[in-house]
């Protein structure tokens, strides 16, 4: 077989970037792996969940099945990097009253960032990721479209790459449903990665839990943020809250108290400490504006375009209407939508593929 262009495919020790590596090595590709050690899970104060990304084990699973493939393998720790922009970015979001997206954010600012600069000094044409999407090359542009398996879609948190990034990127999963990656593990002849658990959580919060995550993160919020305000629509006092960064729009479970009918987060004012709760139907919205937008499949767009929008990573998606806004987009839904959150990305589609993207405000 001849031998195609030389890839780094980042691994994180995990089923679909080891799958990945598999794969275009078995193509033909001149395989370099990398394993980005991104936080110290000894230092998030939480205890390590099984699944997840990136511990030693993981990182150990990475290299030997290099080592038993005949590639290289290196590992790059970009820990001061993610900690000066994600998880300060994370803190300042939810201090700000928004509900961050870490997973965008790393994706975008360095990740590639990180994986494109090593792949120049390897020599490397291409990087590639474990991630359900697809890339393609269409009337000059680098289009990101949806996995196949669209319950593992992955194009959401990838609406924030550049042309120049996308250019240089593959993305062997996206032709594939779960399912048929690991069945592939098991004909490699890999059992216990087929069997390996997925991650759901964040990376840097492996118990899930963002609140004691944000407590140990800033020691003083607890005491600062205590004691504000549930209010109502109409503002009237209805109770008291442990701290405005602990609520995100759409919470009803967890509230720590009963107001004797199901009640939900509207509204997070962070300037009064106070969190306003509503009916189900106070959270609907029939527009939206995001910011830092990212173009797709198009260099831009024209007013009054149709296109469905995901608010969310596991929103089936809505129509809706785009408009120019300044440096923004403005999104109008003909049939409302829930729980608008600000801080989140609302991320434009055609048919299956990414038109746009930005976060909301």
């Amino acid at each position: 077989m001849a031998q195609k262009s030389r890839v780094l495919v980042a691994m994180s020790g995990g089923l679909d970037s080891s799958v990945t590596a598999l794969m275009l090595h078995e193509q033909g590709y001149e395989v370099i792996g990398i394993t980005m050690k991104t936080w110290d899970y000894a230092t998030s104060g939480g205890e390590r969940k099984t699944t997840g990304c990136c511990s030693l084990d993981d990182i150990n699973d990475a290299r030997a099945l290099a080592v038993d493939k005949g590639f290289p393998h290196y590992i790059l720790d970009i820990r001061e990097e993610f900690g000066e922009y994600i998880i300060e970015n994370f803190t300042h979001e939810y201090l700000a009253g928004r509900t961050p997206n870490p997973c965008v954010l790393c994706n975008t600012h360095i990740k590639w960032d990180a994986l494109l600069k090593r792949a120049d000094k390897l020599g490397c044409e291409f990087i590639a990721t474990g991630h359900y999407a697809n890339v393609r090359h269409e009337n000059g542009r680098y289009i990101v479209s949806k996995g196949i398996d669209e319950s593992k879609d992955q194009s959401y948190v990838l609406w924030g790459l550049k042309q120049e990034a996308l250019a240089r990127t593959l993305f062997p999963m996206g032709k594939f449903h779960k399912t048929e990656i690991r069945q592939m593990a098991f004909d490699y002849g890999y059992t216990s990665l087929a069997k390996k658990a997925e991650s759901y959580e964040i990376c840097f919060i492996p118990d899930n839990d963002y609140r004691g995550f944000l407590k140990r993160r800033v020691p003083e919020l607890e005491a600062q943020v205590a004691g504000g305000n549930f209010v109502d629509t109409q503002g009237n006092i209805i109770g008291k809250h442990e701290g405005y960064p602990f609520y995100t729009i759409g919470q009803r479970k967890g509230l720590g108290q009963a107001f004797g009918r199901p009640v939900f987060v509207t509204h997070i004012d962070p300037q009064t400490n106070t969190v306003t709760l509503g009916d189900e139907e106070d959270l609907d919205s029939g527009e939206l504006y995001v910011r830092d937008v990212n173009f797709g499949k198009y260099a831009q767009i024209t007013d009054g375009m149709e296109v469905t929008a995901k608010i969310r990573y596991k929103d089936a998606g809505s129509a809706c209407v785009l408009y120019h806004e300044g440096n923004m987009l403005r999104a109008h839904f003909p049939v409302k939508v829930k729980a608008v959150t600000p801080g989140q990305s609302a991320v434009f589609y055609e048919g299956n593929d990414v038109i746009a993207g930005g976060f909301i405000v």
